[in-house]
């Protein structure tokens, strides 16, 4: 497997990496996604997704908050995924993204691990 960093991207308050893990990609954002750093997470994914790649697995873990506008990149991401056959898996929310998910019930159309090593291990779709 290749573990090496893809690519990153940052501003301010959001830091985007990406890499390759096996047939998956893994998208790390890390900081505040919002109307304000939307952009920085949005054009990888769609980057790796006209790669060819079409199992996203976003690792959650060091997001620290996700508004409407970031919930909407994630939920774009996961319409194009699922069009190209695969999908957008997201690991390691913090209780305080899970929220937003359970408040406005996205948490239903994604598939969600307790970890990045679960989402991994999840396999293919």
């Amino acid at each position: 497997m290749d573990h090496g960093t893809v690519g990153s991207a940052q501003s301010g308050r959001l830091l985007v990496e990406v890499r390759e893990e096996g047939s998956s990609a893994v998208v790390t954002p890390a900081g505040e996604l919002d109307n304000h750093t939307a952009d920085l997470l949005r054009e990888p994914l769609d980057d790796l997704l006209a790669k060819g790649f079409a199992r996203l697995v976003v690792d959650c873990s060091r997001l620290e908050f996700c508004d409407s506008t970031g919930l909407n990149v994630l939920l774009g991401a996961r319409l194009k995924a699922e069009a190209a056959g695969g999908g957008v898996h997201l690991a390691g929310m913090q209780p305080v993204v899970a929220r937003v998910f359970e408040i406005t019930g996205a948490e239903a159309v994604f598939t969600v691990h307790d970890s990045l090593e679960a989402a991994l291990a999840d396999g293919a779709d």
